[in-house]
């Protein structure tokens, strides 16, 4: 894929129905060359190190590997299993990440947290636990590195309000979001982590299907989406 004559810096003026349209039926990897070759500079994954995105990193930092490294921007959001905290420090030694960490705004630890905002804020107040974890410690992570694009691994098959994403939106601050996942299926997915040996959080192997927060987060017993379910890579109904 050819180079652009100029760098991406005014993501709203992409067509983006046509560059949809393009992409559509394209593979992640392919999504992921178009926007590292565009986007040489200020485009971020954001990464909770669940396994769609440990697919998305191994493509960029093993596949596609682009002169600058893409960052990765992880919201520690002071709660996460232990099994995750350690998932992001092997990945950050085995690829060598531009690992950006991102935490609550004036906290460091859980007790800190605990002091300054109540004993489970996730449950006396879920809205503003997930404002002071997540909501803002994102986009003062984009906008401290200078996003002009960042990369999701959000699939519509997840739930229904991704089901009609696309692969290229725009945020609303008028940056680019990447989605090149949004047309894959979990089992693609696991069939690229297996094929590939990608590392993955052992968590997943006991029925989460998604890894958040430690108390915010069960297993789900038989679930699809956990590589062990014998439906994952044969695609059996």
């Amino acid at each position: 894929m050819t180079r652009p004559i100029e760098p991406l810096t005014q993501p709203a003026d992409l067509d983006l129905k046509k560059l949809n349209q393009r992409f559509e039926k394209s593979h992640p990897k392919d999504i992921l060359t178009w926007s590292v070759v565009n986007v040489p500079e200020k485009l971020i994954q954001v990464s909770a190190f669940n396994v769609d995105d440990m697919l998305i990193t191994d493509l960029l930092y093993r596949a596609i590997r682009p002169k600058n490294p893409v960052p990765v921007l992880f919201l520690d959001t002071l709660h996460h299993f232990n099994e995750t905290l350690e998932l992001v420090a092997h990945a950050n030694e085995q690829y060598r990440l531009n690992l950006k960490v991102c935490r609550p705004k004036g906290t460091t630890t859980p007790a800190a947290f605990s002091k300054k905002y109540g004993k489970a804020l996730w449950k006396k107040n879920p809205v503003q636990y997930s404002q002071l974890t997540q909501v803002e410690p994102l986009e003062r992570g984009l906008n401290s590195m200078g996003a002009i694009a960042w990369i999701t691994a959000r699939r519509r098959e997840q739930s229904p309000k991704f089901a009609n994403i696309p692969i290229f939106e725009l945020d609303q601050n008028q940056r680019l979001i990447v989605n090149p996942l949004a047309n894959w299926t979990r089992t693609e997915t696991w069939a690229y982590v297996f094929e590939h040996d990608v590392i993955y959080n052992p968590l997943h192997d006991k029925g989460y299907p998604k890894i958040g927060d430690e108390p915010t987060t069960t297993p789900i017993i038989h679930d699809s989406e956990a590589p062990g379910h014998d439906n994952m890579v044969l695609g059996k109904p």
